[in-house]
């Protein structure tokens, strides 16, 4: 077993099913030995964990848990899309959308769930740079949705 799958499994994480695409898009697309992912959300078995404004609807923490299982589907779609997530080289760039009530100012909080996540699983290499940015909607409600740019080995 992959190193990273085998640290993912004794962490208890369970990587979800990538869901078909609802729109003309595909999850990941690879250009060079840069791999871009399209936006994820918090979806468990095809179901948001939450929905509504954060600030609102939703506490600090319940995004903080949002953005970790964002986290946990964007590994999906890389462990889909690359077949051995041992080949990531390094996270590069973290972009991240809090679904905000109005004057909601703790995104970067939020997004943590996810930051930390990537930190736990891939140590040094899961540091990254990162945008944490509020928006007043995001499809079907979700809370949080994040797109990742990953470096990684040539295959």
């Amino acid at each position: 077993m992959a190193i990273i799958e085998q640290l993912l499994e004794e962490k208890g994480i369970k990587l979800q099913q990538v869901p078909t695409p609802v729109a003309q898009y595909v999850p990941a697309k690879t250009v060079g030995n840069v791999v871009y992912t399209s936006g994820c959300d918090c979806r468990i078995d095809g179901v948001l964990m939450y929905t509504g404004k954060v600030g609102k609807d939703l506490t600090t923490e319940q995004g903080y848990e949002a953005a970790r299982q964002v986290m946990i589907n964007i590994i999906s779609v890389l462990k889909e899309h690359l077949g051995d997530l041992d080949r990531i080289k390094q996270v590069v760039k973290m972009l991240a959308f809090v679904n905000s009530a109005d004057g909601y100012t703790h995104q970067p909080y939020v997004i943590n769930g996810a930051s930390d996540l990537l930190v736990e699983v891939f140590g040094e290499k899961g540091r990254h740079a990162r945008s944490a940015i509020s928006a007043n909607e995001l499809p079907f409600d979700t809370p949080v949705e994040i797109e990742l740019i990953v470096e990684i080995e040539p295959s």
